[in-house]
């Protein structure tokens, strides 16, 4: 792609808003939608939401993986015209990278997913279930994850552990907690982070 130049950084903050609320409606709404497909294969609801977890972990790391190839080849580029700053230089790349989102190959990232997931070890085996059938849940992610990644500072989610001690603010108890147990059984959605603070928590089940 020649050099254009980018567009003035501005509504970062509806941008950001937008992004956030956006993670709020994949919980809500598309989430559901994923678990009521997963259950004509898996009968066991911690399953399904363990495997929506999965989803949502490897759906980030695909996409920050992809957003970090297309950064370094839109700052190579960029560099070879552009006058300012290294500091300005890198919010024209994420300007450059935002305002033209063809540059990312969410298909390959959606592959990516679902090829790891089928050969994740804690989940069912690619013959009991191929996990393409929630894709547009993980296509979904992808775009999402890397659109996030163009903010300054950039949105993320955080990875927990199962057995780790209950952080009330980080997470909600899901109502089948054990809400006087101390350690949390497994993660149900991840919390949204930004810059170390949590913007919006994640839920996870714990029990004794």
């Amino acid at each position: 792609r020649p050099c254009s130049p980018p567009r003035v950084r501005r509504g970062s903050a509806s941008h950001r808003a937008c992004l956030i609320a956006r993670y709020n409606f994949i919980y809500a709404k598309e989430r559901l939608e994923a678990e009521c497909i997963l259950r004509r294969y898996v009968c066991n609801l911690e399953t399904v939401q363990r495997i929506i977890y999965i989803a949502c972990v490897e759906s980030f790391r695909a996409a920050k993986m992809a957003f970090w190839k297309v950064k370094i080849n839109v700052k190579d580029t960029l560099a070879i015209c552009y006058r300012g700053g290294p500091t300005s230089l890198e919010v024209a790349v994420l300007d450059y990278i935002a305002c033209h989102k063809d540059l990312y190959d969410v298909c390959c990232s959606v592959h990516e997913v679902v090829c790891c997931m089928n050969r994740n070890p804690k989940l069912p085996c690619p013959g009991e279930l191929d996990f393409v059938v929630i894709s547009a849940l993980i296509r979904e992610l992808c775009c999402l994850a890397y659109s996030m990644q163009t903010l300054i500072p950039p949105l993320d989610i955080a990875y927990g552990v199962d057995g780790e001690c209950f952080n009330r603010n980080m997470y909600y108890r899901s109502f089948d907690s054990d809400f006087a147990a101390p350690f949390v059984a497994y993660h149900v959605w991840p919390p949204l982070i930004e810059d170390g603070t949590v913007i919006v928590k994640g839920e996870v089940v714990t029990k004794k």
